[in-house]
């Protein structure tokens, strides 16, 4: 069935187009390196890493997988997500992934929220790690494409928070290590409200690990 697929709808890879593959071997090793430590323009007060900039062939599955219902780069993007997490994590905490909240009408338009599917894939590749999505963004915030780092701010002020009944005692254990993970980071205004949504409801944050640094 899987060749008879391939041969009707051929597959190419999102990185770099090459048939045959989803995601070939060498865009994979794109996202492969050591995390890169970056500092966003907004400060959101935890060390924030990248496997790579928002470029080449990681930019192209970023916008593939949110743009173009690219669902089978939830489990290669994850498995880099995985690979980066494991070179940061403390090896004897448990670790808890909370995805970066994404707009209800881009998540409903994408056929769900790819950050979402990506980090759940990085939890299951993990020892002692699961994911929680207890983060919304409440409704009126714009899509930030054309933004400036002002306006994005703005644009996410206080519109960041906890879903109602998402975070009870139990959800995250208290000597857990959480890392807030998303696909992009541009002016880190996503990253900033989420961290403090997060700390407002009595969760701290300890890294920002992202796909892609623009």
């Amino acid at each position: 069935m899987r060749t008879l697929l391939d041969l009707i709808l051929p597959v190419s890879c999102a990185g770099c187009g090459v048939a045959g593959a989803g995601w070939c071997a060498r865009c994979a090793a794109v996202l492969a390196c050591p995390p890169v430590r970056v500092r966003p323009r907004t400060d959101p007060g935890v060390p924030c890493w990248a496997l790579g900039p928002y470029a080449g062939p990681g930019r192209r599955a970023v916008l593939a997988a949110k743009e173009s219902g690219r669902r089978d780069l939830a489990e290669p993007l994850g498995l880099a997500l995985a690979g980066g997490l494991a070179r940061l994590r403390s090896a004897d905490r448990p670790l808890v992934l909370v995805p970066a909240p994404s707009r209800t009408a881009a998540a409903r338009r994408r056929g769900g929220d790819p950050v979402l599917r990506m980090a759940q894939v990085a939890a299951s590749w993990l020892t002692d790690s699961r994911m929680v999505s207890v983060l919304r963004v409440w409704w009126g915030v714009r899509d930030s494409v054309g933004l400036t780092p002002g306006e994005r701010a703005h644009n996410l002020r206080g519109r960041v928070t906890t879903i109602p009944g998402s975070v009870a005692p139990c959800t995250i254990q208290e000597n857990a290590e959480v890392v807030l993970v998303d696909d992009v980071l541009t002016t880190g205004a996503t990253a900033r409200e989420s961290v403090r949504a997060l700390a407002e409801s009595g969760i701290p944050t300890h890294a920002v690990l992202v796909t892609c640094a623009a």
